[in-house]
């Protein structure tokens, strides 16, 4: 049987969370969106197959997000989004082996060719 990939998305913005899963959705993806870091890493949801969390946000960033994912063994393959790009911000994510770090406003196909190649880079799931 085949199934979809599960996007979260991690905004504290709530009108980029419904954009990013409307477009996520209108390309054949499951997304679950979350207001937080916190509520993401609490939730019931089943694991994402790829996360896009949002650089700046109260509470924990998107950066120390997928940091601590990769420090608890639950590496989930991520695309960073901010509306305060910076080289420093994309050498940082980088180093962190983020795959992108777009600029808000993204173009919707920079979003999906990024989460695709996110997933296309994914390990398989035991």
């Amino acid at each position: 049987m085949f199934s979809r990939p599960l996007v979260a998305i991690v905004d504290d913005d709530q009108s980029i969370r419904e954009a990013t899963s409307n477009l996520l959705q209108s390309a054949g993806f499951l997304t679950a969106t979350f207001a937080d870091a916190e509520s993401f890493l609490t939730s019931s949801e089943p694991r994402a197959a790829c996360l896009v969390a949002d650089m700046r946000m109260p509470g924990m960033s998107g950066l120390q997000l997928h940091q601590h994912l990769i420090a608890s063994g639950a590496s989930i393959p991520t695309v960073l989004i901010t509306a305060y790009p910076s080289d420093a911000t994309r050498l940082r994510a980088r180093e962190a082996g983020i795959l992108c770090c777009l600029a808000k406003p993204f173009a919707p196909d920079e979003l999906l060719e990024c989460v695709r190649g996110a997933l296309a880079g994914a390990t398989p799931k035991s």
